[in-house]
């Protein structure tokens, strides 16, 4: 039996308590929280579990192996390395970290001590993005030209992180996860309209050494919510609609063919157009399969691949992003 302890159950700590519980040969043993609403909440809903607003029950706690942390990125390093040193496996929320520094020191300590780390990543364990992987890995796109994500809606406005901490894991995590070769350099440019020093539009562009080009458009401010990401290759392009209810992933058999430099200096370029197919995807909950994972990774010893290192790529890129949109779109390498 795995047992394991919660801190923080706010907006997603319910769903990670549910998922736990319905779990084989996991039991959730302990639930934290700050705001006692939230206790009266937690303790109602699973009357087996110890309830405290001191994260020290969980993390020096005897009898718990794995802590699952579910809090403001502010809090995440403190919280994971008490976790750490007292011999528990973390699951933290995406971002992994406020900064490199500290994610750097995570990794180190659960090296250290032989522990696993997972950031929620939860997407790569969406059946849209396992079928993006499997098509970018078999090369039925060909060699990728351009990844360009839309992730925009009304709202919610964080009181502590700008757009690109809120929004951009997500996406930059799926990117991590699909392209095989790492960003060399990132841009990034923003605007915070109200005065609190928190940008609520972002557009982020990523550079890699070939001539793969990533964008994000991230933003707090749109009337419509947009969840997609377009993925062009020399053999085929790939949508995907998050917010379609089915056929959330299209493959169109389009593109541009060049047939010589003498063809590219005249501009005759020759334009295919064929068929669009979607290809058929799992709908089980990510959320739960992730977690899933995490038990598993834990009791076979394997490294996950949301592990710490894959947390500090995407808070080296959200950094960077900063640095940038500080400096006005400065090109900052990576």
């Amino acid at each position: 039996m795995l047992n394991v302890g919660i801190i923080g159950y706010g907006y997603w700590g319910p769903n990670i308590v549910r998922n736990l519980s319905s779990i084989d040969g996991v039991k959730v043993v302990a639930i934290c929280d700050r705001r006692q609403e939230s206790l009266g909440r937690a303790g109602k809903a699973y009357p087996h579990a110890r309830i405290t607003a001191d994260h020290r029950d969980i993390t020096a706690a005897g009898d718990i192996d794995a802590v699952a942390i579910i809090t403001p990125v502010s809090t995440h390093f403190k919280l994971a390395k008490d976790a750490l040193s007292n011999g528990k496996h973390v699951f933290v929320e995406k971002p992994f970290t406020a900064n490199t520094r500290d994610a750097e020191r995570l990794i180190e300590l659960a090296d250290r001590k032989g522990l696993k780390i997972a950031v929620d990543h939860t997407f790569l364990f969406t059946g849209a993005v396992k079928k993006i992987k499997e098509m970018v890995d078999s090369r039925k796109l060909g060699g990728l030209y351009y990844y360009d994500s839309t992730r925009v809606n009304l709202g919610l406005f964080q009181h502590d992180v700008n757009v690109i901490w809120d929004l951009a894991p997500h996406d930059l995590s799926v990117m991590d996860y699909v392209i095989k070769e790492k960003p060399v350099a990132i841009t990034a440019t923003g605007i915070d309209h109200f005065g609190r020093n928190l940008a609520n539009i972002a557009y982020i562009t990523v550079y890699f050494k070939s001539n793969l080009i990533a964008h994000f458009n991230l933003n707090w401010m749109s009337p419509v919510k947009v969840r997609m990401t377009l993925i062009g290759g020399e053999k085929k392009m790939l949508v995907w609609n998050d917010m379609a209810t089915d056929e959330k992933i299209k493959v169109y058999d389009k593109g541009v063919t060049v047939k010589s430099a003498e063809s590219v200096y005249n501009l005759l370029v020759e334009y295919r157009s064929g068929d669009m197919w979607a290809p058929r995807v799992d709908h089980a909950e990510a959320l739960k399969l992730e977690l899933e994972y995490f038990v598993d990774c834990i009791k076979r010893d394997k490294e996950p691949i949301n592990d710490g290192n894959a947390g500090l790529r995407i808070v080296r890129m959200l950094e960077a992003s900063d640095s940038s949109l500080k400096a006005k779109g400065k090109l900052i390498k990576i």
